[in-house]
């Protein structure tokens, strides 16, 4: 089985101000505090909280 495809995803800009969804999906992502970086897996679930808080956070493959 091949290894699955991972993002490296960190948030550069606080929730503070935000939806409470947007805060959710921060949340969901795993990221915990401004400059925090975590390794995710590359689904279409994952990618759509992307999307949701791009203002939030960078992302690279």
């Amino acid at each position: 089985m091949a290894l699955a495809k991972t993002l490296k995803v960190t948030q550069v800009k606080s929730v503070i101000g935000t939806k409470e969804s947007h805060r959710a999906c921060i949340r969901g992502l795993g990221l915990r505090r401004l400059n925090h970086t975590v390794q995710v897996e590359d689904t279409p679930a994952v990618r759509g909280m992307i999307n949701k808080v791009y203002y939030l956070v960078k992302w690279e493959a």
